[in-house]
C-alpha cells in the first residue's frame, strides 16, 4: 500500500486558486476597506508606520515574507533585535539548533539586515524597538498574499474615548475583519490589553475579531482565563469561550482568540471557515 502524501493535490490546489480569484474579483467589486470605515464613522489618521520595521530591499522581500512563515525564524528576528547593537551566533540561538541558526544568519547577511561588526554581527539599520510593527506587515501580507483581501496594519483613527492602534483590518468578502497582534509571549500579556480589545471591539464592531499570539505555547493556560475574566466583567450573563479546536477558540462565532501552532495563514483559513459556514 503506498503512503499517503500531505501535499495537496492538484484539485485541491486548483480550487484554492479559484477561491483568491473569485475574492479578489469580489473585492474590486465591492466598497473599499477606506470607504466601509468611513461609513462607520472612521477616518484614517494614520497607518502603516515605517520606523520600527525591520524589512529588506524590496528585492528580497518576497523571500523575507516565506521565511517569516518559520515560526523559528520569527523568534530569532526577535532575538536578533534585542540584541541589535552588538551580538554574537550564542546570543541568538535559542529556538533552534546552532547549525539552522548560523543559516538563518547568513540569510540576514546577505540580504542586508545585519552587518559583521569585529568578532560579531550588529543590526543594519534602526534602532528598532520591538518585533511588533514587522510581525504586522506580515499577517498583512498573509491577508493579501493567501487570501486576496485588502489588509492595511497599524492604523490610527482620531476616535473620542477608545485610542490606541488598530494592529490590523482586512475586508473580507464585504465585511470589516479586526486582529489584534500580539508578538510577546502570554506570559507578557496583561488584562488591560484584553479590556483594551474589547473596547475596540466595541467601537468598530467589525463582524470578525481575533486576538492573535505569535506563539505556539498553550492559550488556555492564561490568554483564555483574562478572556473569561473580561467577559464577567462586561455582561450580567457573559458568553462562553468555546475551544474550536486545539488551541483555537471562539466567543459566540465571530471573536476569535487564536495563536501560531501549524502556521498562521492555516489558523486565520480555520476562523474564516468557522465564521462563513456559521454565517451564511
Amino acid at each position: 500500500m503506498s503512503e499517503m502524501s500531505d501535499e495537496p493535490s492538484d484539485d485541491t490546489r486548483s480550487l484554492h486558486e479559484e477561491i483568491k480569484r473569485l475574492r479578489k474579483s469580489l473585492s474590486e467589486l465591492t466598497p473599499s476597506l477606506e470607504a466601509l470605515l468611513k461609513r462607520r464613522g472612521f477616518r484614517i489618521y494614520k497607518k502603516e508606520p515605517s520606523e520600527d520595521l525591520l524589512l529588506p530591499d524590496s528585492r528580497f522581500t518576497g523571500g523575507f515574507y516565506e521565511m517569516m512563515k518559520k515560526y523559528s525564524f520569527r523568534l530569532f528576528l526577535r532575538d536578533v533585535i534585542k540584541h541589535q547593537n552588538f551580538f554574537r551566533l550564542e546570543n541568538v540561538t535559542r529556538y533552534a539548533t546552532s547549525a539552522v541558526t548560523q543559516d538563518y544568519l547568513e540569510y540576514i547577511t546577505d540580504i542586508g539586515l545585519v552587518e559583521k561588526e569585529s568578532d560579531g554581527y550588529k543590526l543594519s539599520r534602526g534602532p528598532i524597538k520591538s518585533f511588533g510593527e514587522t510581525l504586522e506587515w506580515f499577517v498583512s501580507e498573509v491577508f493579501h498574499k493567501e487570501f486576496a483581501t485588502e489588509a492595511i496594519w497599524g492604523i490610527r483613527f482620531k476616535r473620542p474615548g477608545v485610542g490606541g492602534d488598530y494592529d490590523l483590518i482586512s475586508k473580507v468578502d464585504g465585511i470589516i475583519l479586526y486582529m489584534e497582534i500580539k508578538s510577546s509571549p502570554p506570559k507578557q500579556i496583561y488584562q488591560n490589553e484584553i479590556s483594551a480589545f474589547f473596547d475596540r471591539v466595541n467601537d468598530l464592531s467589525p463582524e470578525i475579531s481575533m486576538f492573535f499570539v505569535d506563539t505556539e505555547l498553550r492559550m488556555k493556560d492564561k490568554i483564555v482565563l483574562m478572556f473569561e475574566e473580561e467577559l464577567k466583567k462586561r455582561y450580567p450573563d457573559p458568553p462562553k469561550v468555546t475551544r474550536m479546536e486545539k488551541e483555537l477558540f471562539q466567543i459566540l462565532d465571530k471573536i476569535f482568540i487564536i495563536n501560531a501552532k501549524d502556521s498562521i495563514a492555516a489558523n486565520i483559513e480555520k476562523v474564516l471557515s468557522w465564521y462563513f459556514r456559521r454565517n451564511q
